[in-house]
């Protein structure tokens, strides 16, 4: 491998929205990383969905379509 040409890789604090804070090895320039989902509450492995209703759209859908 050529000398000098791979950036530097350091350890970071890495957050999650649910609270869950890990440490990671990453090439980021920032030592930290705000996640919206991780590991720990991703539906594909708690086996709970979670709807993220950004700005209502779920219930416009729900008037628009009449689920009762």
């Amino acid at each position: 491998m050529k000398a000098d040409i791979h950036p530097a890789y350091q350890e970071i604090e890495v957050t999650c929205s649910c609270g869950n804070v890990f440490k990671t090895r990453s090439t980021l320039t920032k030592s930290a990383l705000h996640l919206d989902v991780c590991a720990s509450c991703h539906p594909f492995y708690t086996g709970k969905q979670k709807i993220v209703d950004t700005a209502g759209r779920v219930d416009k859908f729900r008037q628009k379509y009449g689920v009762k």
